[in-house]
This record gives structure tokens, C-alpha cells and sequence, in this order.
């Protein structure tokens, strides 16, 4: 899959800064309206390590209320679930009214790093890809809106952010001994996408390729696609007037010794 479509200009981060506090004001309205009638969103995030999964998923929810946009990143299976219909654990995260839940990796692990890693059989990929799209018909005829994102980075700019990872102390976190196998089997991971797309790129739930490389454009992308497929409207505000402080009536400060911490900035 190739990331022709993106420009070739880098965007400046002056503009970038300028679009994406609109995008906010915006996903605030979208916030608002989502509450008011009761909503269900439901976005989920796949892509290859390094794609700019979590960029995107930060750059949505800094300006919202966490208890409306959710974000949810599974661990690794317990044992209990391990014996579970698959999709068994992600059911219970799915948004309830007023609510927009947004995956970072989703139940397409089977389909993804499980299959690309070893962790999972064929066998069981398959009986997966088979069933997705009626289980996802399923939360859409509940309703719930579900958007798929794809973020689709190259093979050199993969390589770069995974080697700022290795030098940047804030990001040596995010790199695992398992990047580094899945950073190997690049194809292994461009035939496990292709057999996803071909299962689960359906009319009820259509994937969208974002992508990745410039990091900048790929956020403001998203955002604004998000914007566009869930329909809201800005609701009317009140006027804000502030309530006038009470009195000290007879209060003094205390002559307690507190800890302060240091200012050593």
C-alpha cells in the first residue's frame, strides 16, 4: 500500500497548532451533542508499530472530558478469557448512550500482531475474519457508530521512529522486545492486512487508510473525518456570569506550616 496521496510538503507546525485548536472546539461541540442525544461511538485505531496510533488518539481526546471519550488498550489476555469466544472481552468497552470509546488495537489483533507473531493459529484467524463483519453488523444494528482507522506508515519512516525510540529517554517505553520481531516481518504484516481489509471492509463498516507519515497531517485527518461522519450540531451556550466570593467573615489565614515543594524551576 503506498502513501502516495500524501503531499510532499512537511506542515508547519504554526498552522498545525492553528487547525487543530479548531479541530478541539469542534470534537467539544461533537462532545456535547454526542451527551445530549445519547450517542454511541465507538473508533478503533490498528496500524503497524509506529503508525501513529497513540499521536492520533492523544491529539482527539486533550481537550475532552475522559469520562465522554474513553480510551481503551486492552493487556494481554488472562487465562479466563483466553477461553472466551474472542471478541468476548472487548464487548464490555463498547460505548454505552453519551459515550464515544475509542480503541487503541482493537479485536483485530487476531487478525494482526496475534497472527504475524505466532501467537494464535491460522485456523483461528480464519474462523475470526469469517465472523467479524456479522459480529460488527451486529453493534452497528444496535446503535452504535463505528469508525475504522487504518494509519498506514512506510517502511522508512517506520525505521525512523523506531530508532528515535531507542535514543529519546521519553519514548524508550514504547519500544518492546516485541516491536522489534514485528519490525522484521513487514510483509508478514502487509498479507495479515490485505486478508483483514478483504473480511472486514464492509458497507456497515468500512476501513479508512490514513496516511501516516507526516504525524501532523495524519491528526488533523483523522479529527476532521471523525467530525464529518458523526453528525452534530453546536449547541446554544448560556452566558456566564460569575457569582460574586462570599466574605472573609472573621477568616484568617492559618499559621500552619506546610510543605511546600521546591521551586527549583
Amino acid at each position: 500500500m503506498s502513501n502516495s496521496s500524501e503531499p510532499n510538503d512537511a506542515l508547519k507546525g504554526k498552522d498545525y497548532d492553528r487547525t487543530l485548536r479548531k479541530l478541539h472546539g469542534e470534537l467539544v461541540s461533537l462532545q456535547q451533542w454526542v451527551v445530549h442525544k445519547g450517542l454511541k461511538v465507538c473508533v478503533v485505531f490498528e496500524g503497524r508499530d509506529g503508525a501513529g496510533k497513540g499521536g492520533c488518539i492523544k491529539a482527539i481526546t486533550e481537550r475532552v472530558s475522559p469520562r465522554v471519550f474513553r480510551v481503551i488498550a486492552l493487556p494481554s489476555p488472562s487465562t479466563r478469557e483466553r477461553s472466551q469466544m474472542y471478541v468476548q472481552r472487548y464487548l464490555p468497552h463498547l460505548p454505552a448512550a453519551g459515550e464515544i470509546v475509542i480503541f487503541d488495537r482493537s479485536w483485530y489483533n487476531r487478525a494482526g500482531v496475534e497472527r504475524v507473531m505466532g501467537f494464535t493459529e491460522m485456523d483461528e484467524v480464519k474462523r475470526f475474519l469469517r465472523g467479524i463483519s456479522l459480529v460488527e453488523k451486529a453493534i452497528v444494528d444496535s446503535g452504535v457508530i463505528l469508525i475504522k482507522f487504518w494509519l498506514e506508515v512506510s517502511e522508512e519512516e517506520q525505521t525512523r521512529r523506531l530508532q528515535d525510540r531507542v535514543e529519546d529517554p521519553r519514548k524508550v517505553w514504547k519500544l518492546s522486545p516485541m516491536d522489534l520481531k514485528s519490525y522484521s516481518r513487514w510483509y508478514d504484516y502487509s498479507r495479515a492486512r490485505d486478508d483483514m481489509f478483504a473480511a472486514s471492509d464492509s458497507p456497515h463498516a468500512p476501513w479508512y487508510v490514513v496516511p501516516s507519515d507526516d504525524k501532523r497531517r495524519a491528526r488533523l485527518n483523522v479529527i476532521n473525518h471523525l467530525l464529518s461522519t458523526v453528525p452534530y450540531k453546536s449547541l446554544p451556550r448560556e452566558k456566564i456570569k460569575f457569582p460574586k466570593r462570599q466574605k472573609r467573615d472573621g477568616y484568617r489565614d492559618p499559621n500552619y506550616p506546610y510543605k511546600y515543594v521546591k521551586a527549583q524551576y
